[in-house]
């Protein structure tokens, strides 16, 4: 029984790892596209170089704070609802233990033990750390590793912040007649590999998640630029 439990442990910590990778992958894509649109759009209304910088810069600064406390406010919801959960089976464990166990007992039985061993290990599990029992099996979170929301709303903010910086500095620094260009062949050679990573990541085919990602970030740029091209030839 040991090993089975231990195989799954370490398999749980390698899933929440690459779920954190995952979102960094997500967090960069969306970096990359939202800063694209911008300046891209900005690029068909003027090619002032400290214009494109100004846009650039506020859209990075705008979307990473975004990120960082949309991610914060969402695993701060997450933690305060872990939290109660823990605190309610804290108090069940005091005011009823008898019942307790019993659905501890029950709940090891719908893993696949018999009967009695579930009975006997649902004590054992009990005398050595009650809470932790039921948090693990029946509620399925771990205290001492509750979802942290400074980690999440940082990795956030230096996702988006990775992934925005390239199509930033790729209007930018080229010289005025190679810009767009370069930005446009950048940025979707950029969402190639965020496309292959997060499908990678989550054992999918690449294939279509690299057309679809690059097909999205040209849809982007193609509907920003054309706006852009408008606004700058009516003299907005």
């Amino acid at each position: 029984m040991t090993e089975p439990t231990h195989g799954e442990a370490h398999g749980g910590a390698l899933g929440e790892r690459l779920n954190w990778l995952r979102a960094a992958v997500l967090g960069a894509n969306d970096g990359i596209v939202s800063t694209a649109g911008l300046v891209v759009g900005v690029a068909g209304a003027t090619d002032d170089r400290s214009v494109l910088l100004t846009a650039g810069l506020a859209g990075l600064l705008a979307g990473s704070m975004s990120m960082g406390a949309g991610e914060y406010v969402s695993v701060s919801t997450q933690r305060d609802s872990e939290m109660a959960a823990l605190a309610l089976e804290t108090r069940e464990l005091r005011e009823q233990p008898d019942a307790e166990l019993e659905e501890l007992t029950d709940l090891l039985e719908e893993r696949g033990l018999s009967r009695d061993v579930a009975r006997e290990a649902a004590v054992q599990l009990t005398e050595r750390d009650a809470l932790r029992a039921h948090a693990r099996v029946e509620l399925g979170i771990d205290p001492d590793e509750l979802t942290n929301p400074w980690h999440a709303a940082w990795a956030s903010f230096l996702a988006f912040t990775a992934g925005a910086l390239l199509p930033l500095l790729a209007i930018v620094l080229p010289p005025a007649g190679w810009r767009l260009l370069v930005t446009v062949g950048s940025v979707l050679v950029a969402l190639a590999f965020t496309g292959w990573s997060s499908a990678r990541l989550g054992a999918a085919e690449p294939g279509r998640a690299v057309v679809r990602n690059m097909g999205g970030g040209a849809v982007a740029m193609g509907v920003t630029y054309a706006a852009g091209s408008l606004l700058g030839a009516a003299g907005v």
